[in-house]
This record gives C-alpha cells, structure tokens and sequence, in this order.
C-alpha cells in the first residue's frame, strides 16, 4: 500500500507522531517514497499532546536524511495538530509551494489517465474501482480499460460518496463499471470507444505475459551479479536487509556498504527488525533488490510472494558468510547455493518421560514428510524455542526413516526436551540450487 501510494504521488506528506517519534512503519514510508523518487514534507501531527518534542522528531528524521530547513537542509517540516486543526492551513499552504517550485501540472482537457489505488468485488454493485485521476478528465458513460479489465463508466462517487458526473486531475473517485475487478496499482485509461477499449486491454494481457518473461530473465539475483556488472548494466546493487534485533541490522547493513567498489555500489534501501514480510518483498520488487535476512526467516505470505515475483532472499546466522556470500558474488566466485526446503509440519499431541533419553514427543504429523535426516525448528505460538537435529524418530517403538502426513509418530530432539502440548514442529533440508 505505501508502494502504490508513493508510486502514485508527486508529494508525500509523512506524518509523524510528536510524542512517538520515528517508527518502523515512518522508515517503510520514508524508504518507499525515496524509491518513487517523490518530494517529502513532514507533518509533525499531535503537537497538543503535553510529550510533543518537535526538535527529537527533527532529529531522528535527519538521520534518514531529511534534514529541516532550519537545521540547514532542504526538507519541510510542519508542525500541526489534526485534533485542534492547529498548523494545517500551513501545512496546505507549504503542499502548494512545493508543487509550485517543482512545477507539478496535470492537462484537464484531454482523456483521462489514472492509477488503481484499490479494488473489490461488490455484491451489489459487481467490480468497484478507488481511482486517482492523474491527467485529463473522466466523465460519467467514458469507456475504460484498466490491465486487463474494460468496461464503461456507469457510476463514480467522491470520497464522500457523493455522485460526480465528471473527475478532474489529482481528485480520487469511485467508479463501477468495469468487466474484472483490475489489480491494484494498475493505470486506467479513458478511450473513444467500447471496441477500443477491448483491444486495449487484450494487448495489455499479451504483453503483461511477455513482461513477466523478461523479468523472470532479468530479476536482480546474487547467481548472475556478476555477469551483470560485466555487461554494465549493473551500476547498483539494492539490499533490503532484516535481522532479529536492531543491532544485528546495523552490523549487517554496515559491513554490507563496506564492500561497494569502482564498478558497483552496494545501498541499503531498507534495514528492520523481524520476519521478512509481504512489504519487504514489495519494496525489493519495485526497487530490484535482494532481501538479506540474518537469524529470521519469511512468513508465508511473503515466501510465496517472492517466489511469484522471482525475489532473490538469502537467509543467514552468521554475519561473515552474508558478507563473503555478496563479496564472492561482486567478484563472480560464488560457492554452492544452499536453499532451505520446508518438508513438512507436525504437531506435538503428547510427551512422553523415558529414562536415559528424556522427554519424547508424541506428534501428529499435519503436511509433508518428517525425516530421520531432518533439521527441525520447534514453535510456540510464533516464536522458535529451538532449532536443531532429531535424535531419534519413531513409529509406536521402531526406529524409521520416515512418517508421512496422516501419521503419528515419537520425535526425540538432540540435546533439547523442553517441549509442550501443541508445540509446532517444522521439518526441513538444505538443498543445493542447481548452477545455470
């Protein structure tokens, strides 16, 4: 959502909390909106509260690089209160300003282009679209088409749900009409006819199959680095790097930078705390980065979004093989890949005391196949409470080498016991990726 949004814009107004300060989601923000390549302001919202700090925000901030202009730099910075209205006429009139400066003009009078900022399905009311108009105008009867969707304007509604006839620049609106419901951040534009707007949208599915060859060929990945630098069209290389605590990710960003040299920069567009999620994988989608992720691993979500969208993620525990994976990849000497394959999940039903052995996990394996050979992670909820090796797996009292999905089975964990009832047991192996 911040993607599109910042993608869709020529100004950003970050709003930052007085008596919070800078947050994760502020970095998200900030991060996505230096990818669009979109003028910042801030607004400093809730200066009525009795712990306002304006100056700490400043101060934070500055460390992201927008720096006040009264502290020397170029960005703006609006105090203003949303629940006294304290700042806002300021804030419109610092919004007018910068769009002044910059020159930020849209044509009226011609078809009408927009952006997809959400989409659904209404019982009702079939596909509904939330548009932002960005040139021309829209006009209630238009005919429409918008990715693979087309369609005509039967209805378009404000913000407000007020019904409008006619959509002018930079006013978002509502409209029904369309033949599918378009994805969002897909550009909807007006055409002359119902034939046209058909045509269009069917070479937009043809071409869309084509783009996504390309991309699957040209996706940033750590395997062809090198052969990209060689051809000189690599002059970056992007990083979204994400640890378990804060420490770990300045450590692991700040080696990172250190190996830039004269034919390739290495940036690091995003650093954070925790689980690589959806939003990581969007922001290293739009800016072709690869995710690097120390002592976490992705949620499900964001797993299979990177394998759709081809987002090269490299997971690691120790911090010098991060760096020598990435050194050995800007020289062209990468050594075998080794990617984590999840082979499946048991839960643990009941324990077991036996004497000499310790606590012995009576599980049910839910998906998959539970091997002898398996690296395991126990979880507790969604925390890990150990990663490791299987002492022993067992059918009632046989040693086996497998239990399928469907199946009990007694899991012996090598040198931890402190299991409980309904404890998650993840099982999987490391393969080696293939070298094209």
């Amino acid at each position: 959502m911040r993607m599109r949004g910042a993608n869709a814009t020529d100004i950003a107004v970050l709003v930052v909390a007085a008596d919070d300060g800078v947050m994760p989601q502020t970095v998200e923000a900030i991060n996505h909106a230096k990818a669009a390549d979109v003028e910042i302001i801030v607004a400093v919202n809730k200066i009525d509260k009795p712990g306002a700090n304006v100056d700490r925000v400043k101060q934070e901030l500055s460390e992201y690089g927008l720096i006040s202009e009264d502290w020397g730099g170029s960005t703006v910075f609006c105090p203003v209160s949303a629940k006294t209205r304290e700042g806002l006429d300021d804030l419109l009139e610092m919004i007018l300003t910068v769009s002044e400066m910059h020159e930020l003009k849209a044509n009226p009078n011609r078809k009408a282009r927009g952006i997809v900022l959400e989409a659904k399905l209404d019982k009702g009311r079939g596909p509904v679209a939330s548009i932002l108009i960005q040139k021309g105008t829209l006009n209630q009867g238009d005919f429409i088409a918008c990715g693979a969707a087309s369609g005509k304007v039967r209805a378009m509604t404000d913000e407000k749900g007020r019904r409008l006839q006619k959509a002018t620049p930079s006013m978002p609106v509502e409209i029904i009409g369309l033949s599918s419901v378009p994805e969002a951040g897909e550009v909807l534009v007006s055409l002359n006819s119902d034939k046209e707007a058909k045509e269009f949208a069917a070479v937009f599915v043809s071409e869309n199959k084509k783009t996504l060859l390309e991309e699957t060929k040209t996706q940033m990945s750590l395997d062809d680095l090198f052969n990209q630098i060689k051809e000189g069209s690599l002059k970056e290389l992007p990083l979204v790097v994400k640890a378990d605590v804060q420490g770990s990710v300045e450590a692991v960003s700040q080696s990172l930078l250190k190996l830039s040299n004269e034919e390739v920069v290495v940036k690091v567009i995003h650093g954070g705390v925790g689980t690589i999620n959806e939003s990581d994988v969007s922001l290293a989608a739009a800016s072709n980065a690869v995710i690097i992720g120390f002592n976490v691993r992705p949620d499900n979500t964001a797993k299979m979004m990177a394998d759709n969208q081809k987002v090269d993620i490299h997971l690691y525990s120790v911090i010098y093989e991060a760096i020598e994976d990435v050194e050995r990849a800007l020289k062209g000497m990468r050594a075998a890949v080794y990617e984590e394959k999840v082979q499946g999940h048991a839960e643990i039903r009941q324990i077991f005391k036996a004497s000499g052995v310790g606590n012995i996990a009576g599980a049910y394996v839910k998906d998959g196949i539970i091997t002898r050979s398996s690296k395991v992670r126990v979880f507790r909820g969604d925390e890990k409470i150990f990663e490791g090796e299987l002492a022993s797996l067992k059918r009632f009292k046989d040693d086996v080498k497998e239990v399928r999905e469907g199946f009990e089975c007694g899991l012996v964990f090598d040198g931890f016991g402190d299991i409980e009832e309904f404890d998650t047991v993840e099982a999987y192996t490391m393969v080696e990726v293939p070298r094209e």
